[in-house]
């Protein structure tokens, strides 16, 4: 019987791995399309644009990390190894870490696009007045 669980358990393990590369897969993928678009056709706000792309794209890696996390976690459950328990470790910090700069930069890029507004607002009740 725990032969039996083992065996899922690394079936379903090696699933989400496959899950979390197709997500590497398909946001680098999308990450170059638009990375070629902004070269063709950049925006009146081209900083912002690339800001965009590479905040979009650690989301996804942010993702594709906790899909790996949770495949280390089956695997450290069913047969826990100090070698498992260390991967584990090293990848909850990595995610931890990637996670906090990651929503520093989201509250940074919103903080930005807040003072913009209100900015673009006071300038167009400004001139609205005149």
């Amino acid at each position: 019987m725990l032969e039996l669980v083992k065996g899922w358990t690394e079936v379903v393990a090696t699933g989400v791995e496959v899950a979390a590369a197709l997500i590497i897969a398909l946001a680098a993928l999308l990450a170059l399309i638009r990375a070629l678009v902004a070269f063709v056709r950049p925006s009146a706000q081209p900083d912002a644009q690339k800001e965009s792309l590479r905040l979009e794209l650690g989301r996804w890696l942010a993702v594709a990390l906790e899909f790996t996390l949770a495949a280390d976690i089956l695997r450290t459950a069913i047969a826990p190894s100090w070698d498992d328990i260390g991967k584990l470790a090293a990848i909850a910090a990595l995610r931890t870490l990637l996670n906090f700069f990651l929503q520093r930069e989201i509250d940074g890029h919103r903080a930005r696009g807040a003072e913009a507004a209100a900015r673009e607002d006071g300038v167009s009740s400004g001139t609205a007045g005149r």
